[in-house]
């Protein structure tokens, strides 16, 4: 019975301390995406709440197509949401996130994608 207790206490303990080791992807990014048809260059900003990201990635911040993505451990999901009469580079991508970069390939591997978090 006690080892019953001390199993729940613990399982209950490390439900609290697990959402402060939970990745940060807030912030500015660099982007650099990587097709067969060349180098693509831009920005991005992510606003974070719990797993849930929200932002924009684009040439620049004047020019923004809004994101919105699920970050599950080191991977960020993110979808585009393309304005009427634009055109986007990828639909969706899928990231592993490593200290301040992420990588990954989108649109189910059509190319590659890299982010580098800008200095503050």
């Amino acid at each position: 019975m006690i080892a019953r207790v001390v199993f729940l206490c613990t399982l209950l303990l490390a439900s609290l301390v697990v959402p402060a080791w939970a990745a940060d992807v807030a912030g500015s990014w660099q982007v650099t995406i990587s097709t067969p048809d060349g180098e693509i260059n831009g920005k991005a900003s992510f606003k974070q709440t719990g797993d849930t990201v929200e932002g924009w990635v684009g040439p620049d911040e004047n020019d923004p197509i809004p994101v919105a993505g699920i970050l599950k451990g080191d991977q960020l999901t993110i979808k585009t949401s393309p304005q009427p009469g634009r055109t986007v580079a990828f639909d969706k991508c899928v990231l592993t996130l490593k200290g301040d970069k992420m990588a990954g390939s989108i649109d189910t591997d059509k190319g590659k994608i890299e982010f580098v978090k800008s200095a503050p």
